[in-house]
């Protein structure tokens, strides 16, 4: 049964909240990764966190490497999720039902294989239901809702 306030986060929003130039999405991604980070209750995949790497300096043109590299390093406390052969099998699944990109059915299978409630992306159908896997996308709700008996 998934932790009702344990969020898979996706690459976007970890991006957005580094990225000065969309001040709205800044402030939405902050607010939930603070709370992630307060509730301890933050999840990532190796692939979140390659994407976020590969990306960062587009989305922070100003960020140094070392900096770069240290953000990185940061969300490794969150115990990102090790894509293997198992998460790639239930991905494929997960494509072939939801028709998803291939992408987002890897991150969908990561999520759910580390029991999340919800998966915080503006990529997928916003209050989709994908099993027991909520889709939020933190742009149109905020962190509130973990306060808020379901």
């Amino acid at each position: 049964m998934p932790n009702d306030s344990t969020a898979f986060v996706d690459t976007n929003v970890l991006l957005y909240a580094q990225d000065l130039r969309e001040p709205g999405k800044r402030a939405a991604a902050t607010a939930w990764l603070a709370q992630c980070w307060r509730r301890r209750t933050g999840r990532i995949s190796t692939q979140v966190l390659h994407e976020f790497y590969a990306n960062l300096r587009k989305a922070a043109p100003g960020m140094s490497l070392p900096a770069t590299r240290a953000l990185v390093q940061r969300y490794r406390a969150w115990q990102p999720w090790q894509v293997d052969e198992t998460t790639v099998d239930r991905a494929w699944a997960l494509q072939d039902r939801f028709e998803f990109h291939y992408w987002d059915a890897l991150m969908v299978a990561a999520a759910q294989q580390m029991g999340c409630a919800l998966l915080l992306t503006e990529d997928l159908q916003h209050g989709q239901m994908v099993d027991r896997l909520r889709i939020v996308n933190p742009f149109l709700l905020g962190p509130e809702i973990l306060d808020t008996p379901a």
